[in-house]
Formats: structure tokens, C-alpha cells, sequence
């Protein structure tokens, strides 16, 4: 029979895998484990959440876009499909400034480049973004939840002043 500190181990072992399994909440996410694999974007763009950061890190502010928002683009990430390297950060207007609301990825849409796919998802385009012009785009809603879904090309409560 297991000492008790040996059965208060392996129950904390088990509440800890169980929790790791649970994924935030949105609605026709493709599958719950693509949430793994957007642990490495959580982990590049959670400081951006303070915005004055993502400025310093070469994402240029734009215009807000009603159902998308203010888009920061850093160009030297436009083309990358690397989880860590978002073209683009998407903010909303919130009650202490803007707040981080998705990553975004952008690929130009040129002769030759196939519409690329990441996390299982096929980039959405083209379209016109400002600066690369007619891109590719894929979107992660992932500092807030999308009743569209965690992938949808917009978001129906994202506004602009």
C-alpha cells in the first residue's frame, strides 16, 4: 500500500496532466489539440499584450479595420509560417488602452506561392493588407474567444471607434 505523501504525489500528477489537457473555450475549434501547438505563439506574443511592447519590437501600428482591428505588422515576419513568428498582432480598443485580441500570419500572395497552411488551417486570402499588399492571412483569436471559431478570418464584436 502507497504512503500518503507517495498518493498525494501521484493525485497531483494526475490533476496536473488532466488540466494541461483542458483548452480554452471557443466555438468550431478544428480540434482541442491544436492548442499544443499554439503553446510556442501563446509564449512569443504574451508580452505584446502591453502594446508599447510590441512597438519596440518593430510591429508597425495601423488603422483599425472593423471585425479584424488595429493590425501591427512587423515586415520582417510577413512570409514566415513559424508559430513564433506572427506577421501581425491585432488589437481592440479596451477600457486602459488597446489590448492584444490575435496573431496573425501574412504571405504575399505572388506568382509561384501556393496558399500556405499552418497549424492544420489553409491561410484565407488574398487580400489586401496594408503594406504587403495582396497576402494570404491566417488568423488565431487567441486573447479573445471568436464565436466564429479560433481560426474564423474575423471577429463580430471587433470594432472600431
Amino acid at each position: 500500500m502507497a504512503s500518503r505523501p507517495l498518493k498525494a504525489l501521484l493525485a497531483l500528477a494526475a490533476a496536473a496532466a488532466l488540466s494541461l489537457t483542458a483548452a480554452p473555450a471557443h466555438a468550431a475549434d478544428p480540434n482541442p489539440f491544436v492548442w499544443t501547438e499554439l503553446a510556442d505563439t501563446y509564449g512569443a506574443t504574451g508580452t505584446y499584450g502591453y502594446e508599447p511592447y510590441a512597438v519596440d519590437d518593430s510591429f508597425a501600428p495601423g488603422a483599425c479595420v472593423p471585425g479584424i482591428g488595429y493590425r501591427y505588422v512587423n515586415e520582417e515576419n510577413v512570409g514566415e509560417t513559424d508559430p513564433d513568428k506572427p506577421a501581425a498582432l491585432l488589437y481592440e480598443n479596451g477600457r486602459n488602452g488597446l489590448r492584444l485580441v490575435a496573431a496573425e500570419w501574412i504571405v504575399k500572395a505572388e506568382s509561384g506561392v501556393t496558399r500556405p497552411t499552418l497549424f492544420g488551417q489553409t491561410f484565407q486570402g488574398p487580400e489586401n493588407v496594408p503594406g504587403p499588399g495582396s497576402s494570404y492571412t491566417l488568423r488565431a483569436w487567441l486573447y479573445k474567444p471568436n464565436p466564429d471559431g479560433l481560426f474564423s478570418p474575423t471577429h463580430p464584436d471587433v470594432t472600431c471607434p
